[in-house]
């Protein structure tokens, strides 16, 4: 093997990783660690895409259903668990093949994480009343105007996030934007990660992902994404503010079914409208992540023989 530490494949929701993670390890001798801030909960299988469990079975698949929903799961404890694999798989003679669309998870990994302050509880449950008293929106433009530079990588809903940053500038009295490392330790810690290769799925014809994100969604409503949705609900130790249940279709799921237990085919479709909406907007924001990595090189997922690409920039950066 080469001094490659690595490979790794990153791509918005629904451009194909998860069928070329399998080409790959049909090709090479890989295990698949998991890059995705949902798949590691448990029991959220079909709104999350999960690999199916004979995918799993065929081929090692880390950091899947690793914490309850009522659980957070932080991008260091993600680095700390993906590096500890790394050494883990490399010792068993196979390679680590890091697959997923958590961009900041791959970003934490790549250039390091920041000194933030630690979460703290009453902080955040005295933002999550002001957001319920005047929207999340309204805490967006707060924060636009104590850390612009945050705000403007953050859509206006995006709760967790916002919630985060107005926390940390609660605790320390500085933006989020000042403890992002400067440019002398990022190339330094880019420099330390070089053998960590990306590769980035990105359709050249945006329609067709859209296309694909909207199959998937209606296929997950036929494989019983919302009674899933209802079990979850059932278990009594969840609720809507949970990061959990702030993913992409289960937010909008949970929204539908505390207007109705049990709605009809208008409540149904119009769900599919906001979850299809909402995925094909965190896909938009995947794809700016990517942009901003210049590590990455690039492969059109809607291209022709897209997996035997894939294989084949695998085998280039192990010299196989």
């Amino acid at each position: 093997m080469s001094s490659i530490r690595a490979l790794c494949l990153a791509g918005p929701t629904a451009s194909g990783k998860t069928a070329c993670s399998l080409a790959l390890a049909a090709a090479l001798p890989v295990e698949i660690v998991s890059v995705d801030s949902a798949l590691v909960y448990r029991g959220m299988d079909i709104g999350t895409a999960k690999p199916t469990l004979a995918e799993r079975a065929a081929v090692p698949h880390h950091l899947i259903d690793v914490v309850e929903p009522t659980e957070a799961y932080s991008a260091a404890r993600f680095v700390a668990e993906a590096q500890a694999l790394i050494t883990d798989i490399h010792a068993r003679g196979r390679i680590p093949l890091l697959a997923g669309g958590t961009m900041l998870y791959f970003k934490a990994l790549f250039d390091g994480l920041d000194s933030l302050p630690q979460a703290d509880a009453q902080v955040r449950s005295r933002l999550e009343d002001r957001a319920r008293e005047r929207g999340w929106p309204a805490l967006h433009a707060e924060l636009a105007r104590i850390d612009p530079v945050t705000a403007a990588r953050l859509a206006p809903n995006d709760a967790q996030r916002i919630q985060r940053a107005l926390e940390v500038w609660e605790l320390s009295g500085q933006p989020m934007s000042g403890f992002h490392s400067d440019r002398f330790a990022r190339e330094a810690q880019e420099d330390a990660n070089a053998d960590l290769p990306l590769l980035s799925l990105e359709p050249s014809d945006r329609a067709w992902l859209h296309e694909r994100i909207a199959r998937r969604f209606h296929a997950m409503l036929a494989d019983g994404f919302v009674d899933e949705v209802r079990r979850l609900r059932a278990r009594g130790d969840l609720q809507a503010g949970l990061p959990a249940m702030r993913c992409v279709g289960y937010r909008q799921a949970w929204e539908m079914l505390d207007a109705n237990e049990a709605p009809g085919t208008a409540e149904l479709a119009a769900f599919a409208e906001r979850g299809i909406a909402a995925t094909r907007q965190l896909a938009k924001r995947q794809i700016t992540w990517l942009r901003g990595m210049p590590r990455r090189e690039v492969a059109a997922g809607d291209g022709k023989a897209v997996e035997a690409a894939v294989v084949a920039w695998a085998r280039r950066q192990l010299g196989a």
